[in-house]
């Protein structure tokens, strides 16, 4: 079997890392045949592999089977379409694209079904979220009720955001922590719970930092179930907090790091609170410590499926036209915020991209410090412009 020839697209934090899996040979049967980047410090990283300054010169290299795209947001549609165009498999980083009607327009780009095409939702390798889904389907909290997401431990410094000219802006990014720290917990709702019916939010505009994006989200989800879920992140708050629970009618799941605390009802709530006759009762229960263990190198472990998917047709992570729901509900959330208003979904494509088209022509572009330092490999942070 000759090894997948993988060019990566966009050689800034997290390419750097993709391209470091390959050439340290971390993923089986693939190799590091090229690498793209505008910025020649960024080439200089791997001086072993084919260099190329764009990506439609990549692309038609020859030289390649398949790319991993990371670049920053409004480009993964256009390179993710050459690329389809091109006969070659396509693994595309976070979000797949900004907004919804774009985001259709590239799954729709992939005719030819025998391409892989995946995206990097690798937060679904984690053994805590992969039990915690296992636990939600099982039945075992019966129908779910309440679902808590905080996620306000995404800290960054008006530095962070002053390190690249396109980053919190609508023009460069479009949207702030829901298009760049978001997409892996937005995804990790629609995996376990799907989309909702209607959402509320409230995500002020440079709360913390001096950006024209969102640095904060406060929305509210209702599932046409009647589940309703609360999530709140923030990139201005510390030491901040990681909690995740889940409420159901038997019970209630806290996610931890190392387990997941599970208090198990007795009876069905539902049922216990028709049938007492005790105005003051509740259900019995008892706590069950359910243990995680194993570890992953979860981009790895992405990438390596991506890579035993186009040698024999084994399943992928996530396939790209999952990521369809992450960009719906976030652009729902903006929309919801923005515009003072409960946004029903299926979310109106063409509504947001009218009002994102709006949002970028009233952008303003930010001065540049590149003398701050990157931020860590498995963040968002792109050199490629």
């Amino acid at each position: 079997m000759n090894p997948l020839r993988i060019g990566v697209i966009g050689i800034g934090n997290i390419g750097t890392l993709h391209a470091r899996n390959l050439f340290e040979k971390k993923i089986t049967n693939a190799e590091l045949a090229a690498i793209c980047d505008a910025n020649p410090a960024a080439l200089d990283r791997f001086p072993q592999v084919k260099h190329f300054t764009s990506p439609d010169e990549l692309i038609a290299s020859g030289v390649v089977d398949a790319v991993i795209v990371s670049v920053p947001h409004y480009d993964h549609v256009p390179v993710g379409k050459m690329a389809l165009a091109a006969g070659l498999h396509v693994l595309m980083e976070k979000p797949i694209a900004v907004h919804k009607a774009v985001a259709e327009e590239l799954i729709a780009a992939h005719t030819d079904k025998k391409l892989v095409f995946g995206a990097m939702f690798d937060t679904r390798t984690e053994p805590r979220y992969i039990k915690l889904r296992e636990l939600i389907r099982s039945g075992e909290l019966g129908p779910i009720r309440r679902i808590n997401w905080i996620i306000t431990t995404w800290f960054r410094s008006d530095a962070y955001y002053a390190s690249s000219g396109w980053r919190a802006t609508w023009a460069g990014e479009g949207g702030g922590m829901l298009v760049n720290q978001l997409p892996h917990d937005l995804d990790l709702l629609q995996w376990m719970f799907g989309l909702p019916k209607r959402v509320r939010a409230f995500c002020p505009i440079g709360k913390f930092h001096p950006i024209e994006v969102e640095d904060e989200v406060n929305a509210i989800l209702e599932y046409a179930d009647g589940a309703t879920a609360v999530l709140v992140a923030s990139t201005g708050e510390a030491p901040g907090s990681d909690r995740r629970e889940i409420v159901g009618d038997r019970g209630r799941v806290i996610v931890h790091a190392d387990h997941l605390e599970f208090t198990r009802t007795e009876v069905s709530t539902a049922e216990f609170c028709r049938t007492t006759t005790e105005g003051f009762a509740r259900p019995g229960s008892w706590d069950i410590r359910i243990p995680i263990t194993g570890t992953t190198a979860r981009h790895a472990t992405v990438l390596q499926a991506f890579v035993d998917a186009v040698h024999n047709g084994t399943p992928l992570v996530a396939e790209a036209h999952e990521g369809l729901a992450s960009v719906e509900l976030a652009n729902a959330i903006i929309l919801s915020s923005q515009e003072d208003r409960t946004v029903e979904l299926p979310l109106d494509a063409g509504a947001y991209d009218a009002f994102l088209q709006k949002k970028i022509t009233e952008s303003t572009p930010k001065s540049v410090k590149p003398s701050v330092a990157a931020a860590p490999a498995g963040d968002m942070a792109k050199s490629f412009q």
